[in-house]
């Protein structure tokens, strides 16, 4: 069975040329075709002899797939579909906005966090994407060159793939793959503690996680995983890193309407978050089936925010897209669609 070249690192791909009786520099050759120029085929490595290109060609393919599908929403977002190597697909999201286009990843087939008001937490958890699978979603994305910020928070949480993860953001950000800033990628999570610790000490991109409500009790019916990672005991690890300069830490907070939006709870989100330097983002929630929430009406959303920030919590309103075609924060599922749908 061959194997995708995309995801692989540069001295992976070096040994791969080793592997194969191919001089070591032929990994970086390799490396340029991959990230720098996005070729389609290893025959379109023109600068490998056509000898080492079969060779290559026994064992290895490039691993990019285009889109199977792709929905447009009247706000200009585009929903498309992708396909994974182990035949089945996610969800990604491009936003584009004036001169900044953002790409919405997905690290997982589902999930397995089960947060209430996620419909990709319905799903239920069908398997990790592999670092080709992320890539490919960059990779293969017709909008490629005009992309500004990638967002890891599509389908999936990125901690519990995070080996993958990883090494997907190492390719973005290495000289030998894009070069990307890591300043233009934020990689978010509900909290899962050691892995999150992990990443934040290997990687320098951005960290948002995923709050929802301040109460333990309360978070806990929203967010299973508060039970086992208290987001308190989250904070408290957070406090140990610096972002006041380049890397920013936010927290994502969707407002149901009469539930997590009330003075209380923004007086204990100040007193969660006291002394971190970090910024909130108050999202609409999107209603799907089955879950009895509602979102806040903008005046209550615009009062929160300004509370928030007017006791020191920087706060924002994310501006909604996508909801149409089914794009927007929580709405992602491929639950009805495999590799036999004949999408």
């Amino acid at each position: 069975m061959v194997e995708p070249l995309l995801g692989k690192s540069l001295p992976e791909l070096k040994e791969v040329a080793k592997s194969l009786g191919m001089p070591a520099f032929a990994g970086g050759q390799m490396a340029k075709w991959l990230y720098g120029k996005h070729v389609a085929t290893i025959d379109d490595m023109t600068d490998l002899s056509k000898a080492n290109r079969e060779r290559l060609k026994e064992h290895y393919t490039i691993g990019c797939m285009p889109p199977a599908e792709c929905q447009r929403s009247v706000d200009g977002t585009v929903k498309y579909l992708f396909p994974t190597q182990s035949g089945k697909f996610v969800e990604t999201v491009y936003i584009p906005d004036g001169d900044r286009a953002t790409l919405c990843v997905s690290s997982q087939v589902g999930c397995k966090m089960n947060c209430l008001f996620c419909q990709t937490g319905k799903q239920g958890f069908e398997g990790n994407l592999t670092a080709a699978d992320i890539l490919n979603q960059i990779y293969s994305l017709p909008e490629r060159d005009s992309l500004t910020n990638i967002v890891f928070m599509g389908q999936g949480e990125p901690m519990d793939n995070l080996d993958n993860v990883l090494r997907a953001t190492g390719g973005l950000t290495a000289d030998w793959g894009y070069a990307w800033s890591p300043k233009r990628i934020t990689v978010s999570s509900v909290g899962v503690k050691n892995k999150l610790k992990r990443f934040i000490e290997e990687s320098e991109c951005h960290v948002a996680i995923s709050l929802h409500s301040p109460l333990h009790e309360q978070r806990s019916m929203l967010m299973p995983a508060e039970k086992a990672m208290p987001v308190a005991e989250i904070v408290e690890m957070l406090r140990g890193y610096d972002f006041s300069h380049q890397r920013r830490l936010s927290f994502e907070y969707i407002v149901f309407g009469g539930v997590n939006d009330s003075t209380m709870h923004a007086r204990e989100i100040i007193r969660l978050l006291k002394g971190l330097d970090c910024r909130i983002n108050l999202i609409r929630f999107h209603q799907i089936p089955g879950v009895d929430l509602h979102g806040a009406d903008d005046a209550r959303m615009e009062a929160l925010r300004d509370y928030l920030t007017g006791h020191g919590v920087f706060t924002t309103i994310r501006a909604s897209r996508g909801q149409d075609i089914y794009a927007a924060c929580g709405l992602l599922s491929t639950a009805r669609k495999d590799a036999g749908a004949g999408v």
